[in-house]
């Protein structure tokens, strides 16, 4: 018969930099945005965009660029994922590059999209 010894639980500092490490990553993922002229919101699958108006405005959002082309009345062109769509507040989403593309809202200073992962994608 053979003794061996009891394994021992890591210590808390362990476990701790272990969660952090986790955490750490899991935020990167979600922050993984960046932005010129926009507001990125994001979660896992989602992400709303308020771009400013009168600037060149754009923002990297789940691995896509999405940028605004123009804007007159309540309809916006915008660019998702190298593709050009026009949009209508109201308007049921349209699909480019496997993402669902919604216009929230239009005013005079901003125009605010919702992006989204498209489930069969």
């Amino acid at each position: 018969m053979t003794n061996r010894p009891a394994t021992k639980p890591s210590p808390p500092i362990r476990r701790a930099a272990g969660l952090f490490a986790g955490l750490a990553l899991g935020l990167a993922v979600l922050a993984g945005c960046s932005s010129q002229g926009a507001t990125p919101d994001c979660g896992l699958d989602a992400c709303t965009v308020t771009f400013e108006r009168g600037v060149e405005a754009s923002a990297t959002i789940l691995g896509v660029e999405a940028k605004l082309i123009g804007a007159e009345g309540d309809q916006v062109t915008i660019e998702v994922a190298g593709e050009q769509l026009t949009l209508t507040t109201g308007q049921q989403a349209t699909e480019a590059g496997g993402f669902a593309v919604t216009l929230d809202s239009v005013t005079d200073q901003q125009v605010k999209i919702r992006v989204s992962r498209n489930p069969g994608n």
